[in-house]
């Protein structure tokens, strides 16, 4: 802080510089850590569990809603191109039977399209399939 006198005034001077430094550091720092999570583009009711347990987000999610739309990943699909789209994704060296496979349904859709869910994602090769739900 510099100090000039003007006619027995004292006037003093802040230097704003270190500060913006910091400031913009703090920024960059907190955008680096933060971790985003890729979810689907639709909301969904998802139903509620007191037993339900935490899983990674990882592999192939399939989305119902209750309006009968389906999502495969982020891409909407009819249930007639999901068989297709699981048989032609990439699961790199995990085999088929090994990558996990979430299926999130709003709890307003019917027992019957769960299981012809499940059906298709059988048939297409894969065997670990995890419900998602919500914590009570």
């Amino acid at each position: 802080m510099r100090l000039r006198s003007k006619r027995g005034q004292i006037q003093s001077n802040v230097d704003m510089t270190p500060m913006i430094d910091i400031v913009f550091q703090l920024i960059l720092f907190f955008l680096v850590s933060t971790t985003f999570a890729i979810l689907p583009g639709i909301k969904l009711n998802l139903p509620t569990s007191r037993t339900s347990e935490g899983t990674s987000v990882q592999g192939i999610t399939i989305s119902a809603s209750a309006d009968g739309t389906l999502f495969f990943n982020e891409k909407e699909v009819e249930l007639d191109e999901l068989g297709n789209e699981l048989v032609m994704f990439d699961t790199g060296d995990t085999k088929k039977t090994d990558f996990p496979v979430s299926l999130e349904a709003d709890s307003e859709v019917t027992n019957g399209v769960i299981v012809g869910l499940f059906d298709v994602i059988r048939e297409s090769g894969y065997s670990v399939i995890n419900l998602r739900t919500k914590s009570k």
